[in-house]
């Protein structure tokens, strides 16, 4: 009798992760200098139609007075669908931050204009059947079939974003910021995020993506239909890195700019919508040998619509 040997789990995406947020959490404050501060933002996908939708990010970030803004960043875009994995946007972002001179403290807005790819797939299963899942892209947290009481498959989400910023030219004339216009900087980002289900539940049967994606609920099979991850609690693992491109001299002069290692735990209320609170770790390269390494407590929600 033949022994069923399941196909091997591929952890290296995750594990790859781990070891990155590892990394910047416990050798970054050794050369930095430290702060805490609290983030609070909100992700939110709106499906138009099968081809296009539109997306959008909050987020309201303190300095190490938690009461006290440090910058609050709004940022719209249109996703196109390219394909039920692959997601192409484009966006705008208003951020209007802190800033000094001189002595003097005051908000001055950056201007941003970016472009996005984000993939998101499958990276094992938990019941020995790893396999890619066909999904829409704007959920990060969808997972594919689960048997019986077995935690779904958990997926990984790749992100590259191209920033170009206008960043604020500005001096003190006696207790206030003047704007005198923009420095152009050009910025490269790169961003992968795991999430693991908690919570096991019970699939069974075809069944459509929860977000509709076009996939035909008769073109799946018995044992590869993907069931989504409806509710339950789970986890997260990100980190995201970011380098300057072009001309460096209007940030920190370097190629190396920031990374931000990222660990969660959340809960799905629904197909549409997660919260989650979470540490991360940013560490920031400023101007010569000077470094910032931010604590970062992070509160969350996710919308998908």
């Amino acid at each position: 009798m033949k022994k069923h040997q399941p196909p091997p789990c591929h952890f290296f995406p995750t594990r790859t992760l781990w070891i990155s947020f590892l990394i910047f959490a416990t050798t970054g404050s050794a050369f930095a200098q430290t702060q805490f501060t609290g983030w609070l933002a909100t992700f939110q996908n709106y499906k138009l139609s099968n081809r296009t939708g539109l997306y959008f990010d909050g987020q309201f970030r303190t300095t190490s007075q938690l009461g006290q803004m440090q910058a609050l960043l709004l940022r719209p875009g249109l996703n196109l669908y390219l394909t039920p994995a692959l997601t192409a946007t484009v966006g705008y972002a208003y951020i209007p931050q802190q800033r000094i001179s001189g002595g003097v403290t005051g908000y001055l807005p950056e201007h941003r204009i970016w472009q996005q790819l984000l993939f998101t797939h499958s990276i094992f299963s938990r019941q020995g059947q790893g396999h890619t899942a066909a999904h829409h892209p704007a959920d990060s947290v969808y997972h594919p079939a689960a048997s019986a009481h077995h935690l779904p498959a958990a997926t990984l989400t790749h992100r590259l974003r191209l920033e170009q910023r206008f960043l604020p030219k500005h001096h003190a004339e006696g207790n206030a910021l003047v704007q005198n216009g923009h420095r152009y900087a050009g910025r490269i980002r790169y961003f992968a995020r795991t999430v693991l289900p908690l919570t096991s539940h019970r699939s069974g049967g075809a069944s459509a993506n929860p977000l509709h994606n076009g996939t035909s609920p008769s073109s799946m099979t018995q044992s590869s239909a993907p069931a989504p991850f409806t509710k339950g609690f789970f986890a997260a693992v990100q980190n995201e890195i970011f380098f300057n491109i072009g001309d460096t001299t209007p940030v920190n002069g370097k190629l190396f700019d920031q990374n931000r290692a990222y660990l969660a735990a959340g809960y799905r209320w629904s197909r549409q919508f997660d919260t989650e609170i979470g540490y991360m770790n940013q560490y920031i390269s400023g101007t010569g040998s000077n470094s910032t390494n931010n604590h970062i407590l992070q509160v969350a929600t996710y919308l998908r619509l």
